[in-house]
């Protein structure tokens, strides 16, 4: 296929994808980043992509690497402009309990892991390990934010994500089909008081992903600005790391972006920004697309199915010990699954969830969890890999 139709196909999937999922149910349920991911591995699996020494390939990989290269450090800000951070003193109080809870069982669990799964034969795994702490307390943003920052091969990367999608999606399949009700039986309690302050917070859309209207009279052009002060935050964390390394260095960048976007969400005319979040995940679908097309079934050997192994080992254990730490403080069932839902999957796969508990009283301490684990995924990933570097 002809390397201008494949970069077009890169770029323009994604608006498929967001037509099917604003118009059809299954593609809500399925969700973007999925569908994305699958396009990727289709192209990949046809073989339409040139690779090694096939005409085009070299043209290929620079326009893929660009495109991976410039999407994720243009949507961190955009996604994280948005986020209301001083929900963080407004929620529930239980709401910290299952957050800490939550961050603790990740880390403990990806450490647990490692030294599980150290001797089998997984390639970068150390930065394997960071990106699945990165992805389980963030989403798919963070984890390509420290594949980019870490220079994880492009082939590891794709296999990591397709084993993650793959052990991930059974489990809010789960939750959704009435799974809840099993964490109602383990953990049978009620919230004794709640916060008069998160009372008064009012969640605009069930969904973070509201795609209808963003080129509306009054809504682009705001937009619009949102991306510029993406580029700005783009170009200082470029420039600081000119400045510190000497060259463009993807950790200093995308910690340095991240930091700033953070500090711009404090700022109320920057949060009110409309469809930020939705320009952000845009350019996250662009990498996802290009990440999967990556795929190459024959790497699929020992060590890449030890990725899935490590993955699920990761996943139960965190919820093992997640639900340990609630029974201990006594947090109820569906602030146990939001919170779960919040940091292994990202705040877009809270509301379908609450739908389906049918308590909307949790919805604030999803997103709020969510949302930590988006502004925190990224440093805690680069921590555990100095700490995987030096072990």
């Amino acid at each position: 296929m002809n390397v201008t139709l494949i970069t077009l196909v890169y770029i323009l999937s994604p608006v498929i994808i967001i037509l099917l999922y604003n118009k059809f149910d299954w593609a809500k349920k399925v969700g973007t980043v999925i569908m994305a991911y699958a396009v990727g591995i289709i192209l990949a699996l046809c073989g339409v992509i040139p690779t090694g020494e096939a005409a085009g390939a070299g043209q290929m990989k620079s326009i893929s690497d660009m495109l991976m290269n410039i999407t994720v450090p243009l949507a961190i800000p955009l996604m994280l402009f948005n986020s209301d951070f001083r929900l963080w003193v407004k929620s529930l109080p239980k709401t910290f309990v299952v957050l800490i809870g939550g961050l603790v069982a990740i880390v403990t669990s990806v450490i647990l892991g490692y030294f599980v799964f150290r001797n089998a034969g997984i390639r970068d795994f150390g930065d394997v390990a960071a990106m699945m702490t990165g992805i389980y307390t963030g989403g798919t943003m963070n984890f390509s934010a420290l594949g980019l920052a870490l220079h994880v091969d492009e082939t590891v990367m794709s296999i990591a994500l397709t084993f993650e999608m793959l052990v991930t999606f059974p489990l809010i399949m789960f939750f959704v089909a009435g799974g809840y009700k099993l964490f109602r039986k383990l953990l049978p309690y009620k919230e004794n008081a709640t916060n008069p302050a998160s009372e008064n917070i009012e969640i605009k859309d069930d969904s973070f992903e509201e795609y209808k209207g963003m080129f509306s009279k009054g809504v682009f052009g705001k937009m619009m600005v949102g991306l510029l002060l993406s580029v700005l935050i783009l170009a200082v964390g470029a420039g600081l790391s000119l400045l510190t390394t000497g060259k463009l260095n993807e950790l200093v960048i995308i910690l340095t972006i991240t930091t700033l976007a953070i500090a711009a969400s404090f700022v109320p005319w920057i949060r009110n920004l409309p469809k930020t979040f939705e320009l952000g995940m845009f350019f996250i679908l662009i990498f996802s697309v290009v990440v999967a097309s990556k795929f190459d079934i024959y790497s699929i050997d020992s060590s890449a199915l030890a990725v899935m192994g490590f993955i699920a080992f990761i996943m139960l254990v965190a919820l093992v010990i997640h639900l340990i730490i609630c029974r201990i403080f006594k947090v109820e069932g569906d602030l146990f699954v939001v919170g779960q839902v919040g940091l292994l999957c990202s705040p877009p796969f809270i509301p379908p969830v609450v739908g389906a508990m049918g308590n909307r009283k949790v919805l604030i301490s999803g997103i709020v969890i969510g949302l930590v684990g988006y502004a925190v995924g990224t440093y805690l990933g680069w921590l555990l890999s100095l700490l995987f570097t030096v072990i």
